[in-house]
Formats: structure tokens, C-alpha cells, sequence
């Protein structure tokens, strides 16, 4: 699953999209397989849910971090360091998780440059069928469209990780997948996989046969959960 993604893996989507636990997914997987990676931290528009919580879970992988100067506080303030522009232009495998909608992706098009000199990146539209907004492809396109516009870098594949949180069922993730489909078909990508949490992953696959699930483990959780 993770064999075929570029070095540089940018991952984008709507707020509550998933977009973070699929990214320390990544970041986990990809490490399996190599021995530089880099989880950045672009998420700076918003305190919660964002990929430098899991820092220390991070270091104990072995797993190098990107974050804001800011991060872990309430200071939405685009405060980055150099360290970004230095890791685009190594042989690490970056993920790059970035905020939600056009807000973060004005940071993420504050090294489109770089990104593409470096040879590109597969940019990943994580969409969940149930979340505000979203809920139709026509809705899901919409806002990758502003993505895209602001980023100025170009979708390359769409993750459906629909979901309804605690109470998934298998049949609910199931009943995405023409919608993520058809968000894919907008601008002419591939659907690339269905992320869904590891209990479930056997039954998705059951239901959907030819299709990629991948399974993740659930890291992010709600403030009350902590």
C-alpha cells in the first residue's frame, strides 16, 4: 500500500477528515520500510487533532518531526522554521499533514515550489462521506478544488476514510465508497484505498473484494478520551 507513494506524501482534507491519524499511519508503515522519514506537522490553523501530539510516540519509532513553532498551544500563528525547506531537498520520506481546508493549505503552497523542484508529490484528498460539508462528491470537490487553487499543487489520488467514529460498522464504510468514487472521478484521479480501522478491515474487504482497504490504528483521540 505504502510502496507506491512518492517521497514527498502531502495529505489534505477537511476538517475532521481523519487526515492526521491516517498520516501518523503512514509515517508508522513507511518507517517499516525504510529508514529516514519525517511526519510533518502543517496544521497551523488549528490546536486539536494535530499531528505534533505525537511526538513522543514519534521519537519512539525513530520517526523525526516537523512542527510549528507554536504547535501545542492555543497561538494559531504560521510560525515555521527552515527545517521544512532543508527536508524537502534530502532523500527523507516526508508526510506532510496539513490543515484543514484553504487556511492550511496557504502554508502547504508556501513551498509548492520547492515540493515540485524536488521531483513531486503524491497529494492525498482524505474524504469521510459523513462529516459537515461533505457529504456529497459534488460538496468533497468543492473544497478540493479551493485546495488545490491555493496549495498550487494538483490532487494525485482520493483516500475514503468515512467514518462514524466509535460506532462504525462495516456496512458503513461500505455505502462510501461510490461516493469516494465518484469524488475521485471529479478531477480524473484514483480512488487509491479505504482506510478503516484495523477490527473492521476484514469485513470491508469481505464486502468490497478487488478493492484496497488499508487497514490504521486508531491514534487520534477526542480531548475526553485523553
Amino acid at each position: 500500500m505504502v510502496t507506491n507513494l512518492k517521497r514527498i506524501v502531502v495529505i489534505v482534507g477537511h476538517y475532521g477528515s481523519g487526515k492526521t491519524n491516517l498520516a501518523v499511519n503512514l509515517a508508522l508503515d513507511i518507517k517499516k520500510k525504510t529508514k529516514d522519514v519525517v511526519l510533518v506537522d502543517l496544521d497551523i490553523v488549528n490546536p486539536y487533532f494535530r499531528s505534533a501530539d505525537f511526538q513522543t510516540l514519534m521519537e519512539k519509532h525513530g520517526i523525526e518531526m516537523i512542527t510549528p513553532t507554536y504547535a501545542k498551544s492555543n497561538l494559531d500563528i504560521p510560525a515555521l522554521t527552515g527545517q521544512l525547506d532543508a527536508a524537502i531537498c534530502t532523500q527523507k520520506h516526508l508526510i506532510i499533514d496539513v490543515g484543514g481546508d484553504d487556511a492550511g493549505a496557504a502554508a502547504l503552497g508556501r513551498y509548492s515550489h520547492e515540493i515540485e523542484e524536488a521531483g513531486g508529490c503524491d497529494l492525498l484528498y482524505v474524504v469521510n462521506g459523513y462529516r459537515y460539508l461533505t457529504r456529497t462528491s459534488k460538496e468533497a470537490a468543492e473544497i478540493l478544488q479551493e485546495i488545490q487553487k491555493i496549495s498550487r499543487l494538483k490532487v494525485t489520488g482520493v483516500v475514503n476514510n468515512s467514518n462514524l467514529a466509535d460506532i462504525t460498522t462495516a456496512d458503513d464504510v461500505v455505502s462510501t465508497h461510490q461516493f469516494a468514487l465518484q469524488t475521485a472521478q471529479e478531477y480524473q484521479v484514483p480512488l487509491l484505498f479505504t482506510s478503516v480501522k484495523e477490527d473492521l478491515a476484514k469485513q470491508v474487504k469481505a464486502l468490497m473484494p478487488g478493492q484496497k482497504v488499508y487497514p490504521v490504528k486508531i491514534f487520534v483521540k477526542k480531548p475526553w478520551e485523553e
